[in-house]
């Protein structure tokens, strides 16, 4: 017998924006802006090829689905499971999966924060307050890391309900969020330092795959990294 098929994380950022479009890297947080028009088809077309008995993500398996309070994150997760709707799964709206927090960055482009701030990185300088209070790498990895707790306790509750051999039954969490998020996300998963963020990439509509290295909860690990992104389904 091969070895179980431990619980995993789906870490899904949002589909196409406006400002994900911005080839200047316009930091978008709080701002609720919604999906554009091509962002909501490719995100229709994303589902059916991840979501399904015999795909990636199988519906029976997904045990909690955890939303951005976005409506972009919202729309996306609306959208991926239009076709494959998903049976006893607790879905919670949690600003705990919401962007980091930009405050005084908030919509301003990359370029223009360091003119302000030479060199700025957002990995080890994080935000100061604006119209709202900023997020520094240290309450960021913070929130994170409580958002991870959560879910190992999750995990761990499906594995000590399961009876299954071959697999943890009802066991899958997915995150619909963002795309600093999800890089902090995966760094924290990995007991990386959040500065090691800055080299996974995240790209619109992006899945990441997380979960465990031989059967065990201690040995947390990467298993896929930025699948069915809206380039790959256009085919560049």
């Amino acid at each position: 017998m091969g070895l179980r098929r431990m619980p995993r994380v789906y870490l899904i950022r949002h589909g196409e924006t406006e400002w994900s479009l911005n080839g200047e890297l316009a930091v978008t947080g709080t701002t609720d802006i919604p999906l554009t028009a091509n962002g909501e088809r490719m995100v229709g077309e994303m589902g059916p090829r991840m979501v399904g008995q015999d795909k990636l993500i199988h519906p029976e398996q997904v045990r909690h689905i955890f939303v951005s309070p976005r409506q972009r994150a919202q729309r996306t997760a609306q959208l991926m499971f239009a076709e494959n709707p998903l049976p006893n799964c607790v879905v919670t709206t949690d600003p705990e999966v919401a962007e980091w927090d930009y405050g005084k960055y908030e919509g301003m482009l990359t370029k223009d924060i360091r003119k302000e701030k030479p060199n700025w990185d957002i990995w080890t300088d994080g935000c100061p307050p604006g119209e709202t209070p900023g997020e520094s790498p240290e309450q960021m990895t913070a929130r994170v890391d409580h958002v991870i707790a959560r879910i190992r306790e999750i995990h761990a509750q499906a594995t000590a309900e399961s009876n299954s051999p071959e697999k943890v039954e009802h066991s899958d969490v997915i995150i619909f969020s963002h795309g600093h998020f999800t890089r902090s996300f995966i760094a924290r998963w990995c007991d990386l330092p959040i500065t090691a963020g800055y080299h996974f990439a995240a790209d619109a509509g992006g899945l990441a795959v997380l979960g465990y290295q031989h059967s065990s909860l201690k040995e947390p690990s990467l298993l896929g990294l930025n699948w069915y992104t809206e380039e790959q389904i256009r085919g560049k």
